[in-house]
């Protein structure tokens, strides 16, 4: 059975909105696109690079598929993140979107997204990667299907912004720490096992 391994940029206050770009996610009208940029360097890059080398297949909601579509199909850089992005199987939860997607080695996930991806989990998929896809993210905790989450920790709050976890979540919730790196921009990259309750 493959893993879940959610792999999120989040500030000090929870939030995930549109860490990448001032035009990823206006959502609510949001002003602080791009916020993660600053905080790029080498270990940051080396430590998610060794997760990106891993086999395994990625799931996205629409809206990060599209923008990582548009920002890596394609590319004739060098960049091995290129590479591994157009080689890796890609799941894709829309309810708008339809075949043929737009990149190579995508399929789109249909209605019963939790299903698909809890039979996905159980297959021979192995493990998968969601990059950012919130609504996605959030409903497949909702539904106990994440096995990990990464998370990159910025030194900052922002006050406003979609959180990772929903304010409707349940209140608590217990994750076991299973290792840190800690950046030189301070940002902490920790990886998280949820606690299963018996």
């Amino acid at each position: 059975m493959g893993e879940i391994v959610v792999v999120e940029n989040i500030t000090l206050d929870g939030v995930m909105q549109a860490p990448g770009s001032a035009e990823e996610d206006r959502t609510g009208g949001f002003p602080y696109g791009g916020w993660a940029s600053p905080y790029a360097d080498p270990v940051a890059f080396e430590t998610m690079g060794q997760g990106m080398a891993a086999d395994g297949a990625m799931l996205f909601g629409r809206r990060t598929y599209l923008s990582l579509h548009r920002a890596w199909a394609g590319r004739r850089d060098g960049n091995p993140y290129t590479e591994v992005l157009d080689r890796k199987t890609k799941y894709v939860a829309s309810r708008t979107l339809s075949d043929p997607l737009p990149w190579e080695n995508s399929v789109l996930l249909g209605d019963d997204v939790t299903g698909r991806v809890a039979g996905l989990r159980a297959g021979p998929a192995g493990d998968m990667a969601v990059l950012g896809s919130g609504t996605l993210v959030r409903a497949l905790a909702a539904a106990g299907l994440v096995d990990q989450y990464v998370l990159l920790i910025h030194p900052l709050t922002l006050g406003t912004g979609t959180k990772l976890f929903a304010e409707d979540a349940p209140a608590r919730r217990e994750l076991t720490l299973l290792g840190s790196v800690t950046t030189t921009t301070g940002v902490i990259i920790a990886r998280y096992r949820p606690v299963v309750s018996p």
